[in-house]
């Protein structure tokens, strides 16, 4: 099994396919890391050879990737919400951001209902 990027890279399938198990390498990226590497798109992890891994781990160093890129994301998280904009709001209330309507989906983003009882009416 092939470790690139700290992350161990399924050897059954083709290199495009097991690059994506890496975060923050899409298809897009992956076959722009097998060209730089000159590495085919259909050939199998379990086929490469150590220069065509070392090549792959070079192509994928310049890139911003699982840990570092994680960090990026939670830091622009925390700056969104420290200056109080709205996406920010909406982070910290744990709702939608982009416009989504709330009052009957979005139950991936506010979690479980949490039901409430009605009111009792007084009687004369």
């Amino acid at each position: 099994m092939a470790r690139i990027a700290g992350v161990d890279i399924p050897k059954q399938k083709r290199g495009v396919i097991a690059l994506t198990y890496i975060f923050g390498i899409g298809s897009s990226r992956a076959k722009e890391i097998l060209a730089t590497a000159q590495v085919s798109e259909d050939k199998k992890v379990q086929d490469w050879n150590d220069d065509e891994i070392s090549g792959i781990r070079d192509a994928v160093s310049y890139f911003k990737i699982e840990g570092e890129l994680r960090s990026e994301i939670q830091l622009n998280i925390k700056r969104l919400m420290d200056i109080g904009c709205q996406r920010g709001i909406r982070h910290r209330a744990g709702l939608p951001l982009r416009g989504q309507r709330t009052k009957n989906n979005s139950r991936t983003r506010k979690g479980k209902r949490k039901t409430v009882a009605n009111k009792k009416k007084a009687t004369k």
